[in-house]
């Protein structure tokens, strides 16, 4: 058959299966050089790599792993960081890219390929939900904290009575008062200085310590919180922290309004700026008086490489690379899928896990050298300034911005820096909603994806008004306890073993193939013992010390009684409850005789799995990768007569 006559047939049959595809782009939201002029693609590479890297790099990066490294060895802890990024994170990252390209899908249609696990993506889906609430929530404290820094001096520079700084609040510890027992058998309250000036001492056991909070601890609590005694006083919604919720909504929904198509180019903008800011943070850092302590306490001689041989340093390593890099929540696949069909997707891992890990460490040394001026001017060491996720963005380091001349810039910029790092990230999460009802409900792609953002980030703004009540912050650390844990182990493990072993890793090694051009046999050996055997078993391992060693979650010396616990237990269980109840419904949907075979056909790719354009389904054909199949339900014209002929 000659060439001519082979386009035709390819033509009729990608008129029949695709019709939109030979229509012009009518969806305003797709560009000219789009090859998918269904979902549309990402406008360049830059959009897309800027996107992974905002997606990726997050609040953590900033809060969370300075913190694990000072705590778990310094400089030595990044021995198992790096071993974990190779082991669990790129793996990872490099499956769910591949994944979403090949099929141009979101995280839930994706999984056509093994239908069995098809709640694996609806998993994802909805922890993705879970913590879009609330981690818009966080983008909301920001935001107070960057229009409160416009003032001069700060509101928590010290305890000012004007936002009702109380007598226990002060800028240094008070001194202790003793119960001074007399000779007569009375007891007086007497302060340090009297017991000085009469040369008396303290007998051990008499000492009375007062109740104590530091200007930005009080501020956090009592201002920006107006927080409640514990989760069971609900309290009022706190107004200007829901206005500030309000506007980080509509900040996301008008990134959103053209999807990938207008967030690819806000992402310039929030990808880029953290960086900036570190930057100019780490220099100012450097040339404080006591930075050094920071930089040694974080990285330095203090090392411990000993802490190598307990097993908790390994387990830290492991969690923080697999949030991170922010696998599992199916953002990954979500922005991959938006690619054109032979983009280099390994390249893309490559960039983006390491740019990500290089964050982490290069953000520890702009904190820790701050902290470490903050620690040298009140005299402490500095573990006792250190602190992890709310700790430190909302109160440790506003309280040693507080310390430095010109603080109110400084503020201004550390602040604008965290609301950057969170809004790309919650483009990202909300596209991963958003594009998985596109891939439910087609029409939605089209003229009507202003309405599905905006409705989206409206609903969820209303759901997230639970945490910007009075105890709003208990709700939000048990909510991140639970969803961001051992859900994203599971989920991860399954996708490892659903398309290594079910859909079978050499099959996937030529999906790849097609996209980014064949490899030798020793490429692909890592990625192979990866996916089958080494990846599954590492986060099997952590998944099972987790839930060995789970302690009951507090905030700060408050515990949570017993029905939040299980509030928490219940939304982890409805979000991957749907992992073995999809599974059982495909099950029962299969034909076969027997169990065994309604099993083997669960487990296998339905007609239309495969990529999204006939473009490239032919060359899965040309290929002699797989056997033939129909499509959305239209059979290929002649098609083995076709092939036999090529």
């Amino acid at each position: 058959m000659d060439k001519r006559k082979l386009a035709l047939v390819f033509s009729w049959n990608n008129h029949q299966t695709h019709p939109q595809e030979n229509r012009t782009a009518t969806n305003r939201h797709v560009g000219e050089s789009d090859e998918n002029v269904d979902r549309g693609n990402w406008s360049s590479k830059t959009d897309y790599l800027l996107s992974v890297i905002g997606y990726a790099v997050g609040l953590g990066n900033v809060w969370r792993f300075p913190y694990l490294a000072y705590k778990n060895g310094g400089g030595a802890f990044l021995i198992p960081y790096v071993v974990m990024l190779m082991f669990a994170g790129m793996p990872l990252f490099f499956l769910e890219c591949s994944f979403g390209q090949f099929a141009s899908s979101g995280p839930v249609a994706v999984w056509k390929a093994v239908p069995i696990l098809q709640g694996v993506g609806i998993t994802m889906v909805l922890m993705s939900t879970l913590v879009t609430i609330y981690y818009n929530c966080i983008i909301a404290y920001s935001l107070y904290y960057l229009f409160a820094s416009f003032r001069s001096p700060l509101p928590w520079a010290d305890c000012f009575s004007w936002w009702g700084a109380d007598e226990t609040c002060s800028r240094t510890p008070k001194d202790p008062l003793c119960n001074l027992t007399l000779g007569d058998g009375y007891f007086e309250i007497v302060n340090t200085t009297w017991l000085h000036g009469n040369n008396e001492t303290c007998p051990n056991g008499s000492e009375i310590h007062l109740p104590h909070q530091g200007p930005s601890e009080q501020y956090w609590d009592k201002v920006v919180l107006d927080r409640s005694s514990s989760i069971d006083e609900t309290g009022e919604i706190v107004w200007y922290l829901a206005l500030c919720l309000l506007l980080a909504w509509l900040i996301v929904g008008a990134a959103l309004s053209k999807g990938i198509k207008s967030s690819g180019k806000v992402v310039y903008f929030t990808a880029t700026f953290p960086y900036v800011v570190l930057t100019i943070l780490l220099i100012r850092g450097l040339t404080l008086e006591g930075a050094y302590k920071g930089i040694e306490f974080y990285i330095g001689s203090q090392s411990d490489f000993s802490k190598l041989t307990d097993a908790e340093v390994w387990k830290d390593a492991a969690t923080q690379i697999f949030y991170s890099i922010s696998v599992a929540f199916g953002g990954l696949t979500t922005l991959s899928s938006y690619n054109k069909f032979h983009n280099n997707c390994y390249e893309d891992t490559i960039i983006g896990c390491v740019v990500n890990c290089a964050t982490s460490v290069f953000a520890g040394f702009a904190v820790f050298s701050i902290l470490g001026h903050m620690a040298h001017v009140q005299d402490k060491p500095v573990s006792e300034v250190a602190k992890s996720g709310f700790g430190l963005a909302f109160i440790a380091y506003p309280e040693a911005l507080a310390q430095l001349p010109g603080a109110p810039f400084w503020s201004i910029l550390f602040f604008f820096m965290l609301l950057s790092l969170g809004l790309d990230s919650q483009f990202a999460s909300v596209e991963t909603i958003t594009t998985s009802l596109q891939d439910r409900f087609p029409a939605l792609q089209r003229t009507k994806q202003n309405y599905l953002a905006g409705v989206t980030c409206l609903l969820l703004f209303l759901f997230g008004l639970v945490y910007v009540t009075q105890a709003g912050i208990y709700w939000l650390n048990l909510i991140d306890h639970f969803c961001a844990g051992w859900g994203l182990l599971i989920t991860g493990g399954l996708e490892f073993l659903g398309i290594s072993w079910i859909y079978g890793v050499n099959r996937f090694i030529k999906d790849i193939e097609m996209m980014i051009g064949e490899r030798n046999w020793l490429f692909w050996l890592w990625w192979k013992t990866c996916w089958i055997f080494i990846s599954p078993c590492l986060l099997a391992a952590i998944l099972i010390w987790s839930l060995a060693t789970f302690a009951r979650p507090t905030y700060g010396t408050v515990e949570y009684p017993v029905w939040a616990i299980v509030i928490g237990w219940c939304m982890i269980i409805s979000c991957i409850m749907w992992i073995p109840i999809v599974a059982t419904v495909k099950i029962i949907q299969a034909k076969g005789a027997t169990l065994c075979q309604r099993i083997a056909a669960a487990c296998t790719s339905t007609p239309d799995w495969g990529p999204y354009l006939e473009q490239h389904r032919g060359e899965r054909y040309k290929n002699q990768t797989y056997p033939k199949q129909k499509f959305n339900n239209v059979k290929l014209p002649n098609i083995n007569q076709v092939m036999s002929n090529l």
